[in-house]
């Protein structure tokens, strides 16, 4: 019983320090935002790998996204002969938290696992040593271009994913016989249910879930050790951590803005 208390005791310690460890990286980062013109070039790269290289992928998730949530809702309220209102319902969804939470997710597994695997990379072959003999500071050069294209691209492709999804419930919703809501009628329902603040809070969301996957996936690739092993372990730590934070994050989010 008591070698148990002792390594919950230790597994405490060593969360605290980790998220201590963290919001000192995220200081560091915020205050080198002054040094953001000079190194536009970087952010402009890591703006087209975060954004540009992602829409492909995200267009396909939340098209089909946008389809089951219109094809599950529709086909209940067809039973009760309320289907004129799942514009509505898929707006809200993918507005409120569809959105924002799943296009998190991707960027976490497509871009932040990248992430944590480069700087990994860089970490167990000495480069980021290399970079500080030079006198070049690593939060600098590294972390604060991919912080910025996080919190800049994650709200565009929500954004972007939003759209895609609402287009993906208008087909379904007007293509299948068990609900056949006409186009206008579904962006009437939308429209008149979608308000701006609403659209507001997602965007809050998606800057502070891109800010959650940078940040993890920078200190994830800045701790790692132990060779081609320790980086496959960093890669899947960096993607794992991301997940949880983006949730636990979401719900105080909601809490918060509701």
């Amino acid at each position: 019983m008591a070698g148990a208390i002792d390594r919950i005791g230790k597994r405490i310690i060593v969360f605290h320090e980790i998220i201590g460890e963290m919001l000192i990286l995220l200081g560091q980062t915020v205050y080198f935002f002054r040094e953001a013109p000079r190194n536009m070039a970087s952010i402009f790269a890591q703006m087209a790998i975060i954004g540009y290289e992602t829409l492909p992928v995200a267009s396909v998730m939340a098209f089909f996204v946008g389809m089951v949530l219109a094809l599950q809702t529709g086909v209940e309220l067809n039973k009760y002969g309320s289907q004129d209102i799942i514009g509505a319902i898929v707006g809200h969804s993918m507005v409120r938290e569809l959105g924002p939470v799943m296009t998190s997710f991707l960027v976490a597994g497509r871009v932040g696992s990248a992430m944590a695997a480069e700087l990994g990379v860089m970490k167990v072959y000495e480069e980021i040593d290399a970079l500080k003999t030079l006198d070049i500071n690593p939060v600098r050069y590294l972390a604060m271009p991919r912080f910025i294209a996080c919190i800049v691209c994650v709200p565009a492709l929500v954004i972007y994913s939003d759209c895609i999804g609402i287009i993906g419930g208008a087909i379904i919703s007007n293509l299948h016989p068990k609900i056949f809501v006409s186009y206008s009628t579904y962006y009437d329902s939308l429209t008149a249910a979608l308000k701006f603040h609403e659209i507001g809070n997602g965007l809050i969301k998606a800057f502070v879930f891109g800010a959650i996957v940078a940040l993890v996936s920078c200190y994830v690739g800045f701790k790692t050790s132990g060779g081609a092993r320790g980086i496959g372990i960093s890669t899947t730590r960096s993607v794992v951590l991301s997940f949880m934070l983006i949730l636990v994050a979401d719900y105080f989010l909601t809490r918060l803005l509701m």
